[in-house]
């Protein structure tokens, strides 16, 4: 037993698990080793989604540098419409 390969998943503490492995498998019966675990073929819950494509990320890039102008544009009225001496 102590000479059989470990499973060495990730824990949640930050270790490597130390169960012993599945006979054939490398992972412990925890970690997928099991007999029927895992994704079944072709899982279509594991299809891409597109919401981070490049042409998403850069379509974000630009709403983000236009809020910020609109946000430096409102901060430079409101700084010239405040009458002198106000601490507002």
């Amino acid at each position: 037993m102590l000479t059989s390969p470990r499973c060495g998943a990730g824990t949640r503490s930050g270790t490597t698990c130390r169960a012993p492995a599945v006979r054939g498998k490398t992972r412990c019966r925890m970690h997928g080793g099991a007999a029927g675990s895992g994704a079944p073929r072709k899982n279509q819950n594991a299809r891409k989604h597109g919401l981070f494509t490049g042409m998403v990320v850069a379509e974000q890039r630009r709403i983000q540098a236009l809020l910020r102008e609109t946000r430096k544009l409102l901060s430079e009225m409101k700084s010239e419409c405040l009458p002198e001496g106000s601490g507002g």
